[in-house]
């Protein structure tokens, strides 16, 4: 009786990581005032990603897009969200070509999903964060 051996290579996959959670990392390195808790977003359709606090202003909420090309997309209940809490939300956009970062307030997006307004802060992170904790700014 002979025994059989088989010999099964061992495959290194490497390691991906989804685009927005690298910009989830760039967020809490850039907004050190800012303590921040991850939500998962299986718990409540459209609830933004991110939970903010600052002693300065209490909590507020944040959704991440990461774009390539185009536009950030939206669900329906990102959109419901978004347009029915105003106050003190926000959507932090990063496009990946032409590199940049941009803060928009909640009220920036419409009923269709297209962000119809101007960002309140851009490729600035003291400014983002800025206006995080402080709500708008006069520029």
């Amino acid at each position: 009786m002979t025994a059989s051996h088989v010999v099964v290579p061992f495959l290194f996959k490497e390691s991906t990581v989804k685009p927005e959670s690298k910009f989830w990392q760039e967020v809490k390195k850039n907004t050190p005032n800012i303590q921040w808790t991850r939500l998962e977003s299986w718990a409540s359709f459209g609830l933004p990603d991110l939970l903010g606090y600052n002693n300065i202003c209490g909590f507020f909420m944040c959704e991440l897009k990461v774009v390539s090309k185009g536009k950030p997309r939206f669900s329906p209940h990102q959109i419901m969200f978004h347009t029915t809490r105003t106050v003190r939300n926000f959507i932090l956009v990063k496009a990946l070509a032409p590199r940049s970062v941009k803060l928009y307030e909640s009220s920036a997006l419409n009923g269709q999903g297209q962000l119809v307004r101007e960002p309140i802060a851009v490729d600035n992170w003291p400014h983002i964060q800025a206006h995080l904790v402080h709500g708008t700014l006069d520029a």
